[in-house]
């Protein structure tokens, strides 16, 4: 299975990045010399993406702009009127996404694989019959730029639990992951957070996780870009 479609979360303010985020489109940052939301679709487009839906709100002309030039993949904008939130937005993009597996990865992240490419990793790793979500995930002491306890426990069976009232639990999310269309059927009106459909997958036993090989950083706040910006994220 190789997902020829992709959905980039690329809407949201960055308030945690402000003032520079003021300028300046939280997914068009760079890191490296190369923006966040670039480095993303050259990995979409690698692994065969041929067409990445990409949301805006925040300064969404920047971002259209930026993006107007790009070739591989093909881009399709779902500019939101007001900010729908990772759930809203994917939901009011699925008229683009198809009937198959696809991949959704937020813009203000960077990644770099390990023994063999991350995204080709979940593809391989996917199974129709028992997953509607794969989330891609970090262990939590590798886990650069993230600030919390931990998002979820991985049963021996792949299968997601949340950290819940734990204090702590060993893996972040890393904002990659393959979803089924299936999984956003029903969905509540207007904003609401990808949370909602995963909370709903992992009561069914169909959320899974596949833990990354690599490097991972968060690049949603000051202390999170020093740390992106003090390694190489090429190759």
């Amino acid at each position: 299975m190789t997902p020829s479609r992709a959905m980039v979360l690329a809407a949201g303010r960055g308030e945690r990045l402000r003032p520079l985020t003021d300028r300046l489109p939280k997914p068009m940052v760079p890191v490296g010399g190369r923006s966040m939301i670039d480095r993303v679709l050259d990995r979409l487009a690698d692994a065969g993406v041929q067409v990445a839906v990409v949301n805006t709100w925040h300064r969404a002309e920047a971002i259209e702009a930026h993006l107007a030039a790009r070739t591989r993949p093909r881009i399709v904008i779902s500019r939101e009127e007001t900010l729908l939130n990772t759930g809203g937005g994917t939901v009011g993009a699925l008229p683009h996404l198809g009937a198959d597996p696809f991949y959704i990865a937020a813009a203000k992240m960077v990644w770099r694989d390990g023994a063999r490419p991350a995204l080709r990793r979940l593809a391989e790793a996917w199974n129709d019959g028992t997953m509607d979500g794969l989330l891609l995930l970090q262990p939590r002491e590798a886990a650069l730029g993230f600030e919390h306890p931990g998002d979820f426990f991985l049963a021996d069976d792949g299968r997601l639990l949340r950290r819940g009232s734990a204090p702590s639990a060993p893996f972040a999310f890393t904002s990659l992951q393959l979803a089924h269309p299936r999984v956003f059927a029903d969905p509540p009106p207007g904003a609401f957070s990808l949370n909602l459909v995963w909370d709903r997958a992992i009561a069914a036993g169909r959320l899974h996780g596949l833990v990354h090989d690599g490097d991972w950083c968060n690049v949603s706040s000051p202390g999170g870009l020093a740390l992106a910006e003090a390694r190489s994220w090429d190759g």
